[in-house]
């Protein structure tokens, strides 16, 4: 295995690292600016009233991308075993 092929197979690693976190974390980010907004607006200061949103924000995100997270580990470790069996067999 070539320098280049560890390059290219670490870069489609963080690459599908990304993909699989970014559907998780922007949902709750995005909730949580509002619930933030919404917090400065009515001066309510709660703890509870920050979470709420972000767990639901959260699980929602986990439901809805589920799929598309599923097919995209499936993808990346298709291709990493794939790379393994190419190196082994040299």
């Amino acid at each position: 295995m070539h320098d280049l092929d560890v390059v290219a197979f670490l870069h489609s690693g963080m690459l599908t690292t990304l993909k699989l976190c970014a559907p998780l974390l922007v949902g709750p980010l995005i909730a949580g600016l509002a619930t933030a907004m919404f917090q400065a607006v009515t001066q309510i200061s709660d703890a509870t009233l920050s979470f709420i949103p972000k767990l639901c924000a959260t699980l929602a995100a986990a439901y809805y991308a589920g799929p598309f997270l599923a097919s995209t580990l499936t993808d990346y470790m298709h291709q990493s075993f794939a790379n393994i069996v190419l190196v082994g067999g040299q």
